[in-house]
């Protein structure tokens, strides 16, 4: 058995070597330009890590690291006038620790040197992204993203502080750090398909996490973009697909039966929101639409903070409104929750139906008071966000889109 284990290990340290070595060998070079090491090399660095680990452990592989470090150093210094680079040299220190990873965690080392691999065979396309695809304001923008989703957001308390415990610190951050995201989502879609279906596409997919937020980050970019207001209308309408999908989900993981009042309204929304959004991108599309987006920011980080301030005072708001009134029925809660999002009240709505406080059949009332509320909340961030021809052809397709949910209502 053991045996078995160490010609395993053995193996995929040959393999790790060999598939990082292949590609530093077709990329060396010949004659007095080449370069230190090719697949030989490689191959023969990772099992000499492998050896050193399973014979010495991390002493005898601490050892091996520092000669071959040395031996590379020299390396360096007698090509440093034709090759300063050093890839090839750290390449080979990292196949040499993959090599000892193979007898402890051989899938995890097996995952590192394909990573590895992909880096050095894709140099020259990750150096033309880096110097002349992506521009000073892309960099910024992503380093700022980063340091608040993984450095701000974790560090935000989970927990609700203020008047009436309406306001956490958390929700903020996420809905903030959403925003951007949404934003740098449709900004590398843009790039890479065009106007015309790149904003359509993020916003379908930014949608299951904010509709409203797409919508208003649509908003922003018409108020720049102005030739593309239409499309980007269209984007913004086509986020509600996701939010009627989303209420579906909702409702049916809380329990199947609710989906039996819900159907035909849902259905209706769907339907609606599809053929209104593409009358808008067909069959005439906005001048440009196809054309690649300028470069630019990614997303606008005022934007985000204007938004999330905005649903977190209608938050505020609705929790005064019901600490003040008390609960006089779920018609009024789901009207004040759907103003700030129609999840958490699609989601309040089916847990009192499925604890028995609310019959199946009842439940279509309150889900269409709140998804109507939402509808006006989205109406008013269009506004805000994109001005009045943004409005124009948001504002139309949000009401067909209730109104045919009511209809859905109505013919069930």
């Amino acid at each position: 058995m053991n045996t078995s284990l160490g010609l395993t290990g053995a193996a995929v340290a040959l393999g790790i070597g060999l598939l990082i070595g292949l590609e530093r060998e077709r990329h060396k070079g010949r004659g007095d330009s080449r370069t230190c090491a090719g697949l030989r090399t490689f191959a023969i660095t990772a099992l000499l890590g492998y050896v050193a680990m399973q014979v010495g452990g991390s002493l005898l592989l601490g050892v091996m690291a520092i000669c071959v470090a040395l031996l590379v150093t020299v390396v360096y210094w007698r090509s440093l006038n034709s090759d300063p680079g050093v890839t090839s040299e750290v390449a080979l220190l990292t196949v040499l620790l993959l090599g000892a990873m193979c007898g402890t965690a051989p899938e995890l080392a097996i995952a590192i040197g394909v990573v590895v691999a992909g880096l050095l065979a894709y140099r020259q396309k990750l150096h033309h992204f880096a110097r002349s695809q992506l521009s000073e304001a892309e960099m910024r923008d992503g380093l700022v993203l980063l340091i608040a989703a993984l450095v701000v957001l974790p560090l935000a308390p989970d927990r609700y502080i203020g008047p009436y415990a309406a306001i956490n610190l958390r929700t903020i951050c996420t809905l903030t750090v959403l925003l951007m995201t949404v934003g740098a989502i449709g900004h590398i879609a843009v790039r890479t398909l065009g106007r015309r279906y790149g904003y359509v596409i993020s916003a379908i997919a930014s949608g299951f996490a904010s509709s409203t937020v797409t919508i208003a980050s649509m908003g922003h970019i018409a108020a720049t973009e102005p030739d593309n207001v239409k499309v980007l209308g269209a984007a913004a309408l086509f986020s509600n697909l996701a939010t009627v999908t989303q209420v579906g989900l909702i409702l049916g993981t809380v329990d199947i039966g609710l989906l039996r009042p819900m159907w035909w309204p849902l259905l209706g929304g769907a339907t609606a929101t599809a053929l209104y959004g593409l009358c808008l991108m067909f069959p005439r599309p906005a001048r440009g639409a196809n054309q690649p987006i300028k470069v630019g920011g990614a997303f606008n980080l005022k934007l985000a903070l204007i938004v999330t301030l905005a649903m977190t005072g209608i938050t505020f708001l609705s929790s005064a409104m019901l600490d003040r009134f008390g609960e006089v029925g779920v018609m009024v809660t789901a009207t004040l929750s759907g103003f700030a999002d129609a999840h958490s009240s699609t989601a309040s709505i089916a847990s009192l139906a499925k604890s028995g406080q609310l019959p199946f059949d009842a439940i279509a009332g309150p889900m269409l008071i709140a998804i109507s509320s939402n509808s006006l909340s989205k109406c008013l961030v269009a506004w805000i966000s994109g001005g009045h021809r943004f409005a124009a052809y948001v504002i139309p397709g949000q009401i067909l889109l209730t109104l045919a949910m009511w209809a859905g209502t109505w013919a069930q």
